[in-house]
């Protein structure tokens, strides 16, 4: 592993007996790393303290650990991988920290994860471009990065803050600079305007721009601004609007549907076999947030019920506990549904 621990000789928690226990200290050899890793004014092990209930004391270069011994050990595994990733250039942030944790903890919860060696060292899947890298923080976020690795249709759904649409253009741009596809589609519907875009102002990439503007946030992220500027005019980056797709054979594209809930069934049926030769889709929506008129059935559920099961289609179903956006969503999202729960048992009941 990347730091070297030590079992400590002497236990600093004199409520906690050697059975339930375990103390060691964690010793990095890059100061500067350590320092990073540590965080400003320790706040990264303040978080690990925090999140795994353990107790983590910083001198110099090393750090001492101490608590119940399966805490304690999902703390090394996501202290040695943070290390690893800063030793690799990377730089972590609290977010990144946070993944780590989560990561730690469900490899103890069995989560049968191909990148995981229980009790052993912590590897998370990533999508590296020429600008950024990113790593899962999630294992469903490690789920669905493989998952659009090695399938050709990729559902992503689940509720917001997930990643689900980030992660789907990271992975886009990946796979344009890597030279695996010839371009980038990037589609969804314009439910406000009615699928009707011929009376908005400007030129088609105007028009559909305010619909459009999460995923050219993640694509400037992944690649440089310049260059996703020429690729947009070249017609390497594509602006399609889902209404405008039809007839349409997508070869040798990544192709990306974002809030895909808001799809008919005959939009979704029809967005779905445009695939082509050397082609990738991946569609993303949440299934709560449906804004189709009443009595309109969602394309992306209807979807999921006649695919499942489907070769080469791969569903990954995020849920609140994969919420990375900010604290604060996932615990808006939990009350949602509780309150969704609630709303549906006293309907059933009044019937």
């Amino acid at each position: 592993m990347n730091g070297h621990e030590m079992i400590s000789s002497s236990s600093r928690h004199s409520k906690t007996t050697a059975t339930d226990a375990n103390h060691f200290v964690l010793t990095f050899e890059n100061n500067r790393f350590a320092s990073e890793l540590f965080g400003q004014f320790d706040q990264n092990l303040k978080l690990l303290e925090e999140r795994l209930r353990v107790d983590a004391r910083p001198r110099g270069n090393s750090v001492a650990i101490s608590g119940d011994i399966v805490a304690t050990n999902q703390a090394r595994r996501a202290l040695d991988y943070l290390y690893g990733r800063l030793q690799s250039g990377a730089s972590i942030d609290t977010s990144d920290v946070e993944g780590a944790i989560r990561m730690a903890v469900a490899a103890d919860d069995q989560l049968q994860l191909p990148t995981m060696e229980r009790k052993a060292k912590l590897t998370m899947a990533q999508i590296s471009t020429r600008k950024k890298t990113i790593a899962a923080r999630t294992p469903m976020q490690d789920a669905y990065i493989r998952a659009m690795e090695r399938a050709e249709l990729v559902f992503g759904v689940g509720p917001a803050g997930t990643g689900k649409t980030y992660l789907a253009v990271a992975h886009a741009a990946q796979l344009l600079e890597r030279g695996a596809v010839d371009r980038i589609i990037l589609s969804r519907p314009a439910v406000e305007a009615g699928e009707r875009l011929g009376f908005l102002p400007g030129d088609m990439k105007e028009k559909v721009d305010p619909y459009l503007r999460p995923l050219y946030d993640a694509l400037y992220d992944m690649m440089p601004g310049d260059k996703v500027e020429r690729a947009i005019s070249a017609g390497v980056i594509e602006i399609a609007p889902l209404a405008f797709m039809r007839g349409r054979t997508l070869a040798n594209a990544a192709v990306i549907l974002d809030e895909a809930q808001n799809t008919t069934s005959m939009q979704m049926k029809m967005f779905l076999t445009r695939l082509g030769e050397n082609g990738r889709m991946i569609v993303t929506g949440d299934p709560s947030q449906v804004d189709l008129p009443r009595g309109v059935k969602s394309g992306l559920v209807e979807a999921l019920q006649i695919l499942k099961g489907v070769e080469g289609v791969s569903v990954i179903r995020f849920k609140d506990a994969d919420v990375v956006r900010h604290p604060m969503v996932a615990r808006i999202v939990r009350a949602y549904e509780s309150h969704t729960a609630v709303h549906d048992e006293s309907e059933q009941s009044d019937r």
